[in-house]
């Protein structure tokens, strides 16, 4: 196809305008239960969660939970009044602080507990909540939230959560905001006699009780967000995948599938598993939760992301579901949910969001370490293949970055967009190795911390030597691509970048058809093209790297 046919087949796939861009989704209206689902207010600011105790009871039957949550906190000012989160159809039973009963109030999906006696700033404290109820039964996990209630191939119950966005105050009591990661955490969950329950963390106990039930004691020694807490219950069947020689020494790694997948997930799991653990080591840095061990568990939903307890429901098959999301056949020689949901430990896990705004932290870097797992498998053209493909997802339909304190997040662009647009500043910045050391250093520097996208993009920029900000704030901020506009004068060459940031300058890559890429610093104000012999006909744009849109005149 003729040059000039592949520019405006391009412009018309992938080219919106930046002034009309924002009229493509309007502004949600926000109520006031989504301010106190994610809003930060100083009755959540008023105590940082140090350790929770979640203890359960599963009844299977009646699709039913029953148990409490000890809350241990210390106090960053002096209150007597503060908010935790559980839905509404759930019921708070009691709320107890030195072993007798307290009052609170409900709106919405928050509770407000009142304490006798002012709790002082820097006092560590705790109280215990307890609840029962039918948690909201989720209808197509992993993408709307509660519990999931079926049956393995047997006929025998299979349940588990997944409840990233809406939230884990849909099944359980607790400070339901990202901004505030417990520090550990004991899950104990009782199900019914011939279920297993496979939690976070380390399995410490495990104990008969009354009535035919067995409790499992799980501990998290690790900070870890709402969200990733998870039970997993069902006839499940446990085996070693050996230890890992990683970075930080020894690395556990277990595997708890169901009866029917053991022989397959014997094969597909160890064929999997560590290629990617030396892949994102290799990227990331060592893996953030060594003390808790790596786990993948059977679950009856597609995937999610729970910290060293990774769900796993992409039925051993290579890709997604075995389609290849990237369409270059690179995405068919691996598990996408192994290496996604495994990547999240890394950018969603370790370094968090604080608010869910912010989810393209998560979704951005994860979907990126797609590529470089192709990479690190297939060389680096491969990967740039796979990023490239993963363009055919993107909608540019609305900002990657939501609203903040609503827990809102954004446009789902956050995922390929987010991808592409990192792609685009390892190669602006041109050197692989500082590029490596940037995304190593992002996990050492916020190493179990909750960050914002001005931490993340500020890191960038110090550690490259290069003030990316307009870049992504493009990217982030807007749903239009950057265009670069090529103008053909009489006896010279200009180009600029039209985009809604002012400030926007990305270095872009052009040459002479056959000839070397050329790196021009280029701005919104138009400047000469250094590049001799430069016309329409031979002009070539570096699009395959740079996601963009171009107008040549």
């Amino acid at each position: 196809m003729p040059r000039a046919l592949i520019l405006l087949a391009f412009l018309l796939t992938t080219y919106c305008p930046p002034a009309t861009a924002q009229l493509l989704r309007p502004r949600p209206a926000f109520t006031r239960a989504d301010s106190l689902r994610g809003g930060l207010t100083p009755l959540r600011t008023c105590y940082d969660i140090n350790y929770y105790h979640l203890d359960v009871k599963l009844d299977v039957a009646n699709r039913a939970l029953s148990g409490s949550n000890l809350f241990r906190f210390t106090a960053t000012q002096d209150f007597t009044r503060l908010q935790f989160d559980l839905f509404a159809n759930l019921k708070v039973d009691k709320v107890e602080y030195k072993g007798q009963p307290v009052p609170f109030t409900r709106e919405a999906n928050a509770v407000f507990v009142t304490f006798p006696q002012p709790i002082r700033q820097g006092t560590q404290d705790e109280f215990r909540v307890y609840y029962s109820g039918q948690p909201t039964v989720a209808k197509r996990a992993p993408w709307d939230g509660g519990l999931v209630f079926t049956q393995d191939a047997q006929g025998k119950p299979w349940v588990a959560s997944a409840c990233q966005g809406v939230g884990a105050s849909i099944w359980w009591p607790t400070k339901d905001h990202q901004a505030d990661e417990v520090d550990s955490m004991l899950i104990s969950v009782s199900v019914p006699k011939g279920l297993k329950d496979v939690s976070n963390g380390r399995l410490r106990n495990t104990t008969r009780l009354k009535g035919g039930y067995t409790r499992f004691d799980w501990f998290v020694g690790n900070p870890i967000n709402n969200y990733d807490v998870a039970l997993n219950v069902g006839d499940y069947q446990h085996f070693s995948g050996g230890t890992y020689a990683g970075e930080k020494g020894p690395l556990t790694v277990d595997y708890w599938v169901l009866p029917e997948n053991l022989a397959k997930a014997k094969t597909h799991f160890l064929a999997n598993v560590p290629p990617m653990l030396k892949s994102m080591e290799h990227w990331f840095g060592p893996y953030p939760f060594y003390e808790d061990g790596y786990k993948l568990v059977d679950a009856p939903h597609l995937g999610m992301e729970h910290q060293s307890a990774v769900a796993y429901g992409n039925k051993y098959l290579n890709g997604y579901l075995g389609q290849d999301r990237s369409n270059t056949g690179w995405g068919s020689k691996w598990d996408f949910i192994i290496i996604h949901e495994s990547g999240h430990e890394w950018f969603g896990n370790n370094v968090t969001s604080k608010d869910i705004a912010d989810m393209w932290v998560h979704e951005g870097f994860t979907c990126y370490s797609e590529a470089l797992f192709v990479e690190s498998q297939y060389g680096k053209q491969a990967g740039q293949e796979y990023i490239h493909g993963q363009r055919r997802n993107i909608q540019n339909n609305g900002p990657i970055i939501g609203t903040y304190g609503v827990n809102q997040e954004g446009s789902g662009d956050m995922y390929d967009k987010g991808s592409n647009l990192l792609n685009m500043v390892r190669t602006a910045l041109n050197d692989d190795e500082k590029w490596r050391q940037i995304l190593r250093g992002l996990g050492s520097t916020f190493y179990h911390q909750t960050v914002t996208t001005e931490q993340v993009v500020g890191y960038i920029n110090e550690q490259s030597g290069r003030n990316f900000t307009p870049v992504f704030d493009q990217y982030l901020r807007h749903p239009g691509l950057p265009t670069l506009e090529i103008r053909f004068e009489q006896d010279k060459v200009l180009a600029r970048w039209i985009a809604d940031v002012p400030a926007f300058d990305l270095p872009v890559r052009l040459r002479t058809k056959g000839g070397e890429y050329v790196a021009l610093p280029l701005t919104t104000k138009f400047q000469p093209l250094a590049v001799p012999g430069l016309t329409k006909d031979n002009l070539e744009v570096d699009t395959f790297n740079y996601y963009i849109g171009v107008l040549v005149e």
